[in-house]
């Protein structure tokens, strides 16, 4: 239940979609860390992988729900698009800093969710999360607060793969 509200809110977040018009994702499948889904919007159908992180740090303070997702709108020609989804509020000005291999991918962000600065970078990201094993999103709250979320990438290419027919 945990995890079709989350996927739920993550729709709402992601589309726009007000809950009366919200369409509950589908899971396709499991793929280790990562979670294949898919859902009809109004213009189309979408598709994306999803994970929480391995471990958050510092550890003595309320991280709130936090995911990575890339998601595919083939309705829309967006092929995969990494999003950030921090569970606390983040501090005006800053970025959000994806980093896999030691190769960063700066993001800025718009409330509580986090986009590539640049667009141009996303398939420069998917192939390193592809190639890699683990993923660091660091990101400053609100209050301060320096924080680190580790995420494992172990099944990202198998559950990009199931959604790559996406249509």
């Amino acid at each position: 239940m945990f995890a079709r509200k989350i996927v739920l809110v993550l729709v709402i977040l992601f589309t726009g979609a007000s809950i009366a018009s919200a369409q509950t994702p589908t899971p396709i499948q499991k793929f280790d860390a990562w979670v294949a889904y898919s859902y009809n919007s109004d213009a189309g159908k979408v598709c994306y992988v999803l994970s929480v992180p391995a471990k958050k740090e510092p550890a003595n303070v309320d991280h709130g729900d936090n995911f990575f997702v890339v998601t595919k709108y083939p309705g829309q020609n967006v092929t995969l698009e990494p999003q950030a989804m921090m569970g606390y509020n983040l501090r005006e000005g800053s970025t959000i800093d994806v980093i896999v291999d030691g190769k960063s991918f700066p993001m800025y962000h718009k409330g509580q969710g986090g986009w590539l600065e640049n667009a141009a970078q996303e398939p420069a990201l998917v192939a390193a999360m592809k190639a890699g094993r683990t993923m660091e999103v660091k990101a400053t709250s609100a209050r301060g607060t320096n924080t680190t979320h580790t995420y494992s990438l172990i099944g990202i290419t198998a559950a990009l793969d199931k959604i790559s027919a996406c249509k």
